[in-house]
């Protein structure tokens, strides 16, 4: 496993493998890694020749007065969860390195309409963000793979559109939402939870297979379903932002669609947690 900081030692690498006809996956990251980060690592090895796993903390996609300077820089640590995997590179560089001229940059990468609702309601310029260094991490490594966590459900469309829309030369993968014991969703914010709000966070997921469940019987009141969730959140401690039942497109879901997803946000204390549910989740068949 190589560590490279610099943009020119990525590309005379990539150039090297690329002249050994090597394929590549690409794994980004913003680093604090967990167990479902190395899921991920661990999915597309399979299918790669070589595996790049970029660690970044981007202060594109981090709206104003949110975390960008608390959230948590863990690279020895990231490192040494990596090095049993033994991916081949693992690319991290700073904030200059990949905006030498400063940021906001002049160019984005916009994805209109999906990026604007949900997650792109309450996190002003995150998917601008997002889609942006990606498409700059994609150029960098020019991997035939790039996979996302099913967690971040809408983030994983708009990666997929963007890359349909600018015809990149990638797959956009996808790998399963991994979870605690009491079904939370891992991710690197779960460490502003307290002991008592990890426990009521159980509850987010708790909704969504009741919602998932109450799908697949076949109740179609979908404003009566949310609702009853909100409901059930709000007495846990959560403050909703969303629950909406959708197709699995992010549309507004009708009695005419036969699968859905069940996309979800509330904060809870300094958290912001996000999760979903498709009706193939095998908790609903529980």
């Amino acid at each position: 496993m190589k560590l490279i900081q610099t943009i020119p030692e990525l590309k005379a690498l990539r150039a090297r493998w690329r002249a050994a006809g090597e394929g590549v996956a690409l794994v980004p990251t913003m680093g604090n890694l967990h167990a479902g980060h190395l899921s991920l690592v661990e999915q597309v090895q399979a299918g790669a020749d070589r595996t790049v796993v970029s660690i970044f903390v981007n202060p594109l996609q981090f709206a104003p007065g949110e975390d960008f300077d608390r959230y948590p820089r863990t690279l020895a640590d990231d490192l040494a969860k990596l090095d049993p995997l033994a991916p081949d590179v693992v690319f991290a560089p700073s904030v200059d390195e990949i905006y030498p001229q400063g940021y906001p940059i002049a160019t984005n990468v916009v994805v209109n309409g999906l990026a604007e609702r949900f997650c792109g309601e309450f996190r002003a310029g995150h998917f601008v963000g997002a889609a942006t260094v990606v498409t700059i991490l994609l150029n960098l490594v020019q991997p035939e793979q790039a996979i996302f966590g099913e967690k971040d459900y809408q983030q994983l469309l708009v990666f997929r559109r963007m890359a349909r829309d600018l015809h990149l030369p990638v797959e956009i993968l996808s790998g399963p939402t991994v979870r605690e014991a009491n079904g939370l969703a891992m991710s690197s914010r779960n460490r502003y939870l307290s002991d008592e709000e990890r426990a009521s966070a159980a509850v987010l997921r708790q909704q969504l297979v009741a919602t998932g469940r109450a799908l697949r019987a076949g109740h179609r009141d979908f404003a009566a379903l949310e609702q009853a969730a909100r409901v059930q959140l709000r007495a846990a401690g959560f403050a909703p932002q969303y629950f909406n039942i959708l197709s699995p497109e992010l549309e507004p879901a009708t009695s005419q669609h036969s699968d859905f997803v069940v996309l979800a946000a509330a904060v809870l204390g300094a958290a912001r947690l996000i999760d979903n549910i498709r009706l193939d989740d095998p908790a609903l068949a529980a």
